[in-house]
């Protein structure tokens, strides 16, 4: 039977969606501001090699590895709401330090890795919760519509934020930049403050042993077939993009030439694919179905993925990034729009902080293990070796969905679905 779709009021008339709307827009332009800020202060203030770039990516993800499985239980025992403001808050103190201690001539590569891990263990928290808090705050046929939103948010910000970060390194420097997006992590948490919905969490009587939470979420994850096959094409996806990704500032700035204001113009170019694949997801999933667009949407990345090794030989540096980073973006949008609706809908909602963070525990895990290997790889032979094995690893990793039961599927089964099998 095929399922009816009801025609739903906007959710920008939804107060509480509204203010998560409007938190996540500005940490994501504050975030893609720094981002570029703080890999440029490492390779032009501290002269930083292939591979302190590596270690610094292995910094940024490592606390996905380490905490990441008891993040979630903890969550689901936490007010999310709280989870989120204390995470944003945490992030701007963070960062503030790197441009005070640049301003007192006191930073190091040290300093950096240290940032580097606290706004990560921040970041841990802040996902889980804020991948569990949306199906709290909205209606369950929301879902999709919150997760297009929020990632066109994202994309529109990945299209201005390196633009606008470039040509404002070039005018203040990366310290300042770095400060800005400080201040933006301040400006989310006070949206979400004024969020009105407030989640009990379980009583404590109620609690279990920790251990046994955190298994709940694994074996929920492992025993879906379904989405044991995202889990390791996102895991797999993840590895070579921390691998590439440790690599992309100094293999922009210092093999292919360019410099800040022109890799950053390069990147916002191309980040427009992450827009074009948010406003495209529904209709695309309406018209393919909601299980085929996830493996469709991973054969679009494979192209991309050429054009950065070839990028200074056979194709100019700057349209190989533009190119190369609209269609990457395009499909990482589509794909994760579609399949993190489909997880949200199909887990319970007493569920949801553990599975996503059994879900980031292992394809977030991968990307401390990504970044050391782009850069003791980058530094043993070159970025554009990495870049290579980047694009060859991509095959592999969309094999996972194109050779599944998902390319036959229209539909794809809800919580609902799952009780019914049961009784």
């Amino acid at each position: 039977m095929t399922r009816t779709r009801e025609r739903r009021p906007s959710l920008f008339r939804h107060h509480d969606f509204r203010q998560l709307f409007l938190a996540d827009s500005a940490s994501q332009v504050g975030t893609e501001l720094a981002g570029l800020a703080i890999a440029v202060m490492a390779v032009r203030l501290l002269d930083a090699g292939e591979l302190e770039m590596g270690v610094l990516a292995t910094f940024e993800y490592l606390a996905f590895l380490v905490i990441g499985l008891p993040a979630g239980a903890w969550v689901d025992r936490w007010r999310k709401r709280r989870v989120l403001v204390s995470a944003d808050l945490v992030r701007a103190v963070a960062l503030a330090t790197l441009p005070l201690a640049w301003y007192l001539g006191v930073l190091t590569i040290w300093q950096m890795y240290a940032v580097a891990l606290a706004v990560g263990t921040a970041t841990v928290f802040f996902d889980v919760a804020y991948q569990s808090y949306l199906p709290e705050i909205v209606e369950p046929p929301d879902i999709g519509e919150g997760n297009a939103k929020l990632q066109a948010v994202q994309s529109i910000a990945m299209i201005g934020g390196p633009a606008l970060g470039g040509w404002l390194i070039r005018l203040v420097g990366a310290p300042v930049t770095v400060a800005l997006n400080a201040a933006s992590f301040v400006w989310s948490a006070w949206f979400l403050r004024r969020i009105r919905h407030v989640a009990t969490p379980p009583p404590r009587e109620d609690r279990r042993p920790l251990w046994v939470e955190v298994r709940e979420g694994l074996d929920f994850v492992f025993g879906e077939p379904l989405l044991r096959r995202i889990v390791a094409c996102t895991a797999s996806s993840n590895l070579l993009s921390s691998m590439t990704g440790a690599m992309l500032v100094i293999y922009c700035l210092q093999d292919l030439g360019l410099d800040e204001a022109q890799m950053g113009l390069a990147m916002g170019l191309g980040a427009a694919g992450g827009l074009l694949g948010a406003l495209a997801t529904p209709p695309l999933t309406r018209w393919l179905g909601e299980g085929r667009v996830i493996p469709l949407s991973m054969l679009t990345w494979i192209p991309g993925g050429v054009l950065m090794p070839l990028a200074g030989t056979v194709v100019p540096p700057m349209v190989a990034l533009t190119v190369s980073s609209l269609g990457l973006t395009f499909s990482v949008v589509v794909y994760n729009v579609a399949q993190v609706s489909f997880r949200q809908r199909l887990c319970p909602r007493p569920l949801l902080g553990r599975m996503n963070a059994s879900i980031r525990f292992c394809v977030w895990g991968v990307m401390p293990i990504g970044g050391l290997l782009g850069g003791v790889i980058g530094s043993t032979y070159d970025a554009r070796t990495v870049f290579w094995i980047g694009f060859a690893g991509s095959f592999v990793s969309a094999s996972f969905v194109v050779f599944s039961p998902l390319i036959r599927m229209r539909d794809l089964p809800r919580a609902l679905d799952r009780l019914s099998d049961t009784v």
